[in-house]
């Protein structure tokens, strides 16, 4: 064996030698074993926690998995070998019918490098962990494995995904999918581990049964492969206590090098829809993180061992001159800061904060900010080590945050709060340093919007008299707080308010509705100059202007319906006001309880006005108002004002606690990328995009206000329904769209998945009310149209899809619910 061939490594302080690093184990793609160890040992923090206390059954290709010609020879292996096995590989010995086995536990990095070290491509685990005394738990998460019979595909999968999901959701489960890698989807949903394996198997089957029941064209739940063609089997099965399924982010033995690959229901929505190979998925997630993260957020809290283990975990110290300790640190007293400026793959600058033992640290995409009025994104990224604090130089190329690192500033800082969603502290910095050489008073808040605690804001202080426990700035970003009581009506207005632009405005809470400013559909490649653009998050809700006149609230939607009564949580806009008179715009949303948007949930809130309805309601799904702009304020028209005028204008009159129902969420500036990214990783519908320099159009489409979404969306008009089968066989199977087009509804196509029962008991009874003789649309095939009931072409809904055909037809759309809030007129095709 050659010497180059052999390597000796040390792993969490484990050695291993690795053998026959150049033996190709992918003839295909000429993918060695030293790759394929390189793959688990960079996969390894986001895969462990997926397989941790689990289990693992081997598959091994000790001579590679050949070609479709010569297939290489496959060991399937459960028991260990005692002689062969590292002592320090954690074991549990698991009594069977027949056999008593002992497996390894993948609970670390070093045991994921020993497998594949002897060519593991394959890990399989169950749905359950051991816990001590080799004991099984109650399973932690149930699995559905779609399996796509002979003529079926990869996209017919990701249909029965989102049907399975909504049967799911309906329970209390919000699935989460992986492309297996080899032929189909696996979708995960977490459990609280109340019940038994058998318990949750029957489940499973059941489920599997009533997809098969609805869909019987694309769904089987029956094993036998001569039903199979043609359709999607939902295996249920492997939440059998005797069963496994291939671990999340372990290799397939296919003759590509394909990976069972978390992904996002947005991704599954993709016409291209593929499996991913292990570069990808190693791209992926140094750019996106864990899809799949919260399926073990729980427990992965839990392994969380001392406060640089994730800083350690990222970085090898014989591959870089960053300072990486390999003991635990202790809790040194100190008021220290530095702030370095990162050129890696993106320039941002680097802000810690010494506290308890470690540098607290916030990544700044632009920097700390300069201006009061202008917030900045800050990344709450893992603990550094003390050590930091004095380092600048090269973090060289292929190594986690590769580029050149400089100190921007550092010093001290005194400290005037510390909670886990705020810090308020004022820098002093030196006289050449970045920050000018004078204090300088940050606030850092945790936004938790998304629920995802990674990204805050930081907001500059303003140099002002007041006490420290009531300091200048947006509540809403500095927690509880409130400002001091404003001037009341009658007071000397803002400079806002003066400017010579500014109009009067004479109106009442009576006044006739003002319709609100629409935005244009887009794209990233419509933001030149990022400079000239402010960008905020898109939320999933519906349009509302509010008028505060004299402590009393007026809430109306896009088409003018007044809906004060029917979110009554809303009200205490009034009092936030604080004696002003104001109209705002803003978006009505319903929160799941990851804090993200839900469309669904708010959609049972609409039209509700008998009290005990809106009461139990708002209970069971409280609204809550995010204002973006400010139309008028003590009777000024601020309309023609610059967008950057308005929104200092908003941040100034409305500073809500953090707790309130009413919030002004915060807009960024200058990078567009990284407001994508954040988007996303919000799990939010998208970004929207406002000229600095615009005024407000009142009632008009308006390039100034430019859309980015990260998925495909279009308002429909009802012009009739199917019926369905199975469950549904006496009800609404499919609803029949249109879209208007000149004088005509242009017919483009049908939906039949995304509805809960709910919604479709809701929309039988509406569209019973509303039939008509003749089809209201033009141009549906006779194959859509038999036995179709047609109605009145009143209702509008909104519906997901993965592209317009060449026919002009919606592909895969997805039901996302009515919207009472626009009319069919203004139902126009997004570009």
């Amino acid at each position: 064996m050659a010497a180059e061939d052999t390597e000796t490594v040390s792993l969490d302080g484990h050695r291993l030698t690795l053998t026959n690093l150049d033996k190709v184990l992918y003839p295909e793609t000429g993918t060695t074993k030293a790759d394929v160890i390189g793959y688990y040992n960079a996969i390894a923090d986001v895969m462990v926690p997926h397989t941790r206390d689990r289990i693992a059954t081997r598959k091994r290709w000790v001579h590679g998995v050949g070609t479709p010609d010569h297939p290489g020879e496959v060991f399937f292996e459960k028991n260990l070998n005692a002689a062969s096995t590292p002592s320090w590989v954690k074991t549990r010995t698991i009594t069977h019918k027949t056999s008593a086995n002992t497996y390894p536990l993948v609970n670390d990095r070093a045991t994921l490098v020993w497998l594949a070290q002897l060519a593991s491509l394959e890990l399989h685990v169950p749905q359950w962990r051991v816990g001590r005394g080799d004991a099984r738990q109650n399973p932690d998460r149930l699995v559905l494995d779609l399996d796509p019979g002979e003529g079926a595909t990869l996209l017919d999968c990701a249909e029965v995904a989102r049907l399975a999901r909504a049967i799911l959701r309906d329970m209390g489960l919000d699935p989460l999918p992986v492309t297996s890698g080899s032929k189909g989807i696996h979708l995960y949903a977490p459990l609280d581990g109340s019940q038994t394996s058998d318990q949750v198997s029957a489940v499973a089957h059941e489920l599997a049964r009533a997809l098969e029941a609805d869909h019987p064209d694309l769904v089987v739940s029956d094993m036998k492969k001569a039903l199979r063609a043609g359709k999607v089997l939902v295996d249920w099965s492997q939440n059998n206590g005797n069963k496994t399924t291939i671990a999340p982010y372990s290799l397939r033995g296919r003759f590509r090098p394909t990976v069972a690959a978390p992904r996002t229901w947005r991704e599954l929505a993709s016409p291209d829809l593929r499996h991913l190979e292990y570069t990808e998925v190693l791209d992926r997630v140094k750019r996106r993180g864990d899809p799949l993260a919260s399926l073990s957020a729980g427990r992965a809290a839990a392994e969380q061992t001392d406060r640089l283990t994730t800083y350690r975990s990222k970085r090898d110290a014989e591959k870089t001159p960053e300072p990486v300790p390999s003991v635990s640190p202790d809790a040194a007293d100190g008021r220290s800061f530095v702030i370095q400026e990162h050129h890696a793959g993106r320039l941002h600058w680097d802000f810690r904060l010494q506290h308890d033992g470690v540098l607290v640290s916030w990544a700044l995409p632009k920097g700390p900010p300069t201006d009061p009025k202008q917030n900045h994104l800050a990344v709450h990224v893992e603990d550094h080590p003390l050590e930091y604090g004095t380092f600048a130089g090269d973090i060289p190329h292929g190594e986690y945050g590769a580029g050149h690192v400089d100190i921007w500033d550092h010093g001290e800082y005194e400290l005037e709060k510390w909670r886990d969603d705020e810090v308020i502290a004022t820098l002093h910095g030196q006289k050449d340093g970045g920050l000018g050489g004078v204090p300088r008073k940050f606030a850092l808040i945790a936004t938790a919007q998304g629920g995802d605690e990674k990204n805050w804001l930081i907001h500059l202080m303003k140099e002002t008299g007041e006490h420290p426990s009531a300091p200048e700035g947006p509540a809403a970003e500095t927690g509880a707080r409130k400002k001091a009581a404003k001037a009341k009506k009658g007071a000397p207005k803002t400079a806002t308010a003066k400017t010579p632009t500014a109009k009067t405005a004479h109106r009442s809470i009576d006044s006739p509705p003002i319709s609100p400013m629409l935005a244009t559909l887009g794209s990233r490649q419509d933001i030149h100059d990022e400079a000239e653009w402010a960008f905020e998050m898109k939320w999933d809700g519906i349009r509302a202007i509010a008028v505060v006149q004299d402590g009393a609230l007026r809430l109306t939607t896009r088409n003018g319906n007044d809906v004060t009564r029917t979110y009554p949580e809303l009200a205490g806009l009034a009092e936030l006001a604080d004696g002003h008179d104001l109209v705002v715009d803003g978006e009505i949303v319903t929160l799941t309880r990851q804090g993200r948007p839900d469309f669904g949930l708010l959609q049972t809130r609409m039209g509700l006005t008998r009290p005990a309805e809106v009461e139990a309601a708002a209970k069971r799904a409280p609204a809550h108002y995010f204002v973006f702009d400010i139309l008028e304020l003590d009777g000024t028209d601020l309309r023609r004002e610059p967008y950057d005028e308005r929104r200092a204008a908003l941040e100034d009159v409305l500073t809500p606690a953090k707790d309130d129902p009413v919030q002004v969420p915060p807009a960024f500036a200058g990078d567009v990328d990284h407001a994508i990214a954040s988007s996303k990783e919000l799990g939010l519908e998208g970004v929207m995009a406002k000229q600095r320099d615009g005024t407000y159009a009142t009632g008009r489409r308006s390039r100034t206000w430019i859309k980015i979404k990260h998925h495909l969306s279009q308002e429909v008009v009802i012009g009739g329904w199917t019926p369905g089968n199975g469950r549904r066989a006496n009800g609404i199977g499919a609803l029949l769209l249109g879209i208007p087009d000149g004088d005509r509804l242009r017919y483009v196509g049908k939906v039949g998945t995304g509805f809960t029962d709910a919604m479709l008991d809701d929309l039988a009874a509406k569209l019973s009310a509303h039939p008509r003789k003749t089809p209201p649309l033009d141009g549906v095939p006779s194959l859509d149209a038999r036995g179709a009931h047609w109605v009145r072409p009143e209702y509008v809904g909104e519906v997901e899809f993965a592209e317009w055909t060449g026919t002009d037809r919606l592909r895969q759309p997805s039901w996302r619910g009515l919207r009472p809030d626009k009319s069919a007129d203004e139902v126009v095709r997004e570009s």
